[in-house]
């Protein structure tokens, strides 16, 4: 059953590369619906601004108290698509061996990619719950996959995508019995163009490096697809789940 027309939408994590494209492609489709999209501090002054159908608001994902305060101001979600992520800081890349692994790191991983999708669900469940047919999508990736991992390496950024995965696998699991209306779902978008992939394009296959609008224009058909009946699972940018 496809998924009907969202009036609400929250996007978090709007700022980034997928983010920000898949705003614009949201705002483009659904120019009736009210989209709130959220930053962190990198968003420029012209992004903060309210444009349109949009509304621009700061929140730090990692903040229990923030994103409590900012869940109240919503009665109903439609559509809640969580964007934030890290692969890679200026003074520290992904791991290539366990000899590189450092705990900071590590630990900075699971609050990005982990913690705000945990957080995000518990405080707006009952919004959630309101829509007569919602999503609750967090952007993952393949290499979360414990099923999939061939090649090993990348140990804060796997890990912290595989406990993601997790999370929205059990959250799936717990709103089909209390949430039977919202499809929980993770979603790789391939490799895309952006700041947090630009170190580590050079082996990828022309055809298989997206641009930002090319990874928005299919993670939006995989959304617009969703449905309560095929919650809980790790959705690839052509449509196809992938083992957790």
């Amino acid at each position: 059953m496809p998924n009907h027309q969202p009036e609400t939408i929250v996007i978090t994590g709007a700022s980034g590369g997928i983010g920000q494209a898949l705003l614009n492609l949201l705002a483009e489709h659904y120019p009736n619906a009210q989209i709130t999209a959220t930053y962190r501090s990198t968003a420029s002054l012209a992004q903060q601004q309210t444009n349109g159908t949009i509304r621009w608001q700061v929140l730090d994902l990692t903040d229990a108290q923030a994103v409590d305060q900012f869940a109240r101001g919503f009665k109903r979600v439609d559509w809640l698509i969580n964007c934030a992520g890290l692969l890679h800081q200026d003074d520290h890349g992904p791991e290539k061996s366990i000899r590189q692994f450092d705990s900071d790191f590590f630990l900075h991983n699971i609050q990005i990619n982990t913690l705000p999708t945990l957080l995000l669900s518990q405080a707006f469940s009952g919004a959630l719950k309101n829509s007569p047919q919602g999503v609750f999508a967090s952007l993952s990736a393949r290499v979360g996959s414990i099923g999939d991992n061939r090649l090993g390496g990348w140990y804060s950024y796997r890990i912290s995508k595989a406990a993601l995965n997790m999370a929205i696998k059990t959250l799936a699991i717990e709103w089909q019995r209390s949430h039977k209306n919202v499809c929980v779902a993770a979603l790789h978008p391939g490799t895309t163009d952006t700041e947090l992939s630009k170190p580590f394009q050079r082996n990828v296959p022309v055809d298989k490096l997206f641009t930002p609008q090319q990874s928005a224009g299919y993670l939006l058909q995989v959304i617009q697809g969703l449905s309560a009946e095929n919650s809980g699972h790790l959705w690839a940018w052509d449509g196809h789940t992938i083992p957790w």
